[in-house]
């Protein structure tokens, strides 16, 4: 239910600004997929919780000096909005990963290729997945890819799948 508020945007703004948390990140960390993040309390998040935020966040790069003085902000990105939202929800029909039949109302778009790792945010990049899959999926070896003809297709960790045979979702297939 929070998450549908949130997305309202009619929620009251404290200092002209809608409720956030902010995450200091290491770029080099977060691309080597090492980095610990820091909210603002001084909590530290484990590299996957900050990669899974970092999926569905407006993302505010700040450049700061050698002294962690701010000298450069740049402008927030909000990935998978809009038509390209809607694009993979309509190709997806619901998560993707093999097995589940949670509606498209139930997910998130996560990036195939991460941001952080110069993942575009279009629809070939793009896959719709549950809140528990898309936990599986940063936490568990599978693996995404947009096939010949533009579905997602999961590949297994070996230890699920010796031959890592590509894996689809029946249940929201298209015929």
């Amino acid at each position: 239910m929070c998450r549908l508020a949130l997305r309202t945007g009619e929620l009251p703004a404290t200092g002209g600004q809608p409720a956030q948390v902010t995450v200091t990140i290491d770029l080099k960390a977060l691309q080597r997929d090492v980095a610990i993040g820091q909210l603002d309390t001084g909590a530290l998040l484990t590299p996957e919780a900050t990669r899974r935020i970092a999926c569905n966040a407006g993302i505010l790069p700040v450049l700061l000096n050698g002294a962690s003085v701010p000298i450069d902000v740049g402008r927030t990105r909000r990935p998978f909005t809009g038509a390209t939202r809607t694009a993979i929800l309509l190709r997806d029909q619901g998560c993707a990963f093999p097995g589940c039949d949670r509606p498209p109302r139930f997910t998130d778009i996560h990036h195939i290729i991460y941001w952080s790792h110069g993942g575009t945010t279009n629809r070939d990049n793009g896959v719709a997945l549950c809140r528990h899959h898309h936990r599986l999926i940063h936490h568990s070896g599978w693996t995404i890819r947009i096939a010949a003809d533009h579905r997602p297709d999961f590949i297994p960790p070996t230890h699920i799948d010796p031959t890592q045979t590509p894996r689809r979702n029946p249940y929201h297939q298209r015929n």
